[in-house]
């Protein structure tokens, strides 16, 4: 029996502040913020998570991870020392445990020129800011991605290294208070998503030639899909690193490409997980392909023009012809 989820709570950082949106089921079209968070004056947010109860942000700066209440009273900090005066090329990011006790942040010191040949995952108390694990990564990132489990509660994390490709590992929470790490065994593979259900995950070639999915947690290859098999011609087409899980049962795969004048195209195409085979498609209005985000539950996300997101549910279109400049 799969465990109840806690709330879906998604954060976007606009005018100087971060907003939380909760995805209740009932709600579609456009969302208002459940929360609203200040950060501190000169703080510039590059990531943001929301702990239960929508009382205390948890955000990332360059130099900082930082947890206020919604009052803006500071809760706890800790520094990313030394002070690093590089303004681009690294972005440290957060993510907070599915029991929410823990905060997990990816410090890309390298990139950041702290004088350290290693970047690193830290685990602190949500509660206190104490450092809980310290690991260390034999990786050169910009920033990475975390990826919680719904089921176990393990994360993954994604870390991109730019055109040397990207690292995946998995840490795992024991109840002696200990993480088990394990990297998995690509540097050429983008981690999209976790299935809902727990069972899987996504990934996309770092030369976006396919879309591959794997048994999750040991990551054996599960089936491979290349640009041929959606009906376009490798050469010019190539698989987006967006998409994700749409339900338990339907993943999300973006094509795209450039036709013959330079206009660039997407299309986002439907996949049995369960199969392998293409289940059709999902017409979405959005202007890049990296702004539809599937929330698993049978709806997604898009942008608003006023800045806040719109949620989105719908019929899958039956399979169309591929598109004619592929």
């Amino acid at each position: 029996m799969t465990p109840v989820q806690p709330l879906k709570v998604i954060t976007r950082f606009r005018d100087g502040r971060i907003r939380a949106y909760v995805m209740d089921s009932g709600v579609f079209g456009a969302l208002d913020p459940a929360a609203v968070f200040q950060p501190r004056s000169g703080d510039e947010v590059v990531e943001s998570v929301v702990r239960p109860g929508l009382e205390q942000v948890v955000y990332t700066t360059l130099n900082s991870v930082v947890c206020l209440t919604r009052a803006g009273d500071l809760m706890w900090t800790s520094d990313f020392e030394p002070y690093s005066d590089e303004r681009s090329w690294h972005r440290p990011g957060c993510a907070l445990s599915r029991d929410g006790r823990t905060v997990w942040v990816y410090r890309p010191d390298v990139m950041a020129g702290r004088q350290s040949a290693v970047d690193q995952w830290v685990v602190h108390d949500a509660e206190s800011g104490a450092v809980l694990v310290r690991h260390e990564l034999k990786t050169v990132g910009h920033g990475a991605r975390h990826h919680v489990h719904p089921v176990d509660g393990s994360l993954y994390l994604d870390i991109d290294e730019g055109q040397d490709g990207s690292v995946i590992l998995r840490g795992a929470a024991r109840a002696t208070g200990e993480v088990e790490f394990m990297t998995y065994p690509w540097q050429d593979r983008y981690l999209i998503d976790l299935s809902p259900d727990g069972q899987q995950f996504m990934t996309v070639d770092h030369g976006q030639a396919d879309v591959t999915f794997h048994h999750h947690f040991s990551g054996a290859v599960l089936f491979t899909l290349p640009v041929e098999a959606f009906g376009y011609h490798a050469e010019g087409t190539f698989v987006e690193w967006s998409g994700g899980y749409l339900t338990p049962d339907l993943a999300v795969v973006t094509l795209g490409g450039e036709g013959p004048d330079g206009q660039e195209w997407f299309r986002y195409h439907l996949i049995d997980v369960h199969t392998g085979t293409l289940s059709g498609e999902i017409a979405v209005e959005v202007t890049n392909p990296y702004e539809l985000v599937p929330l698993g539950d049978g709806s997604w996300l898009t942008d608003g023009p006023d800045g806040n997101p719109l949620r989105w549910t719908g019929t899958p279109l039956p399979p169309r012809p591929p598109h004619p400049k592929s």
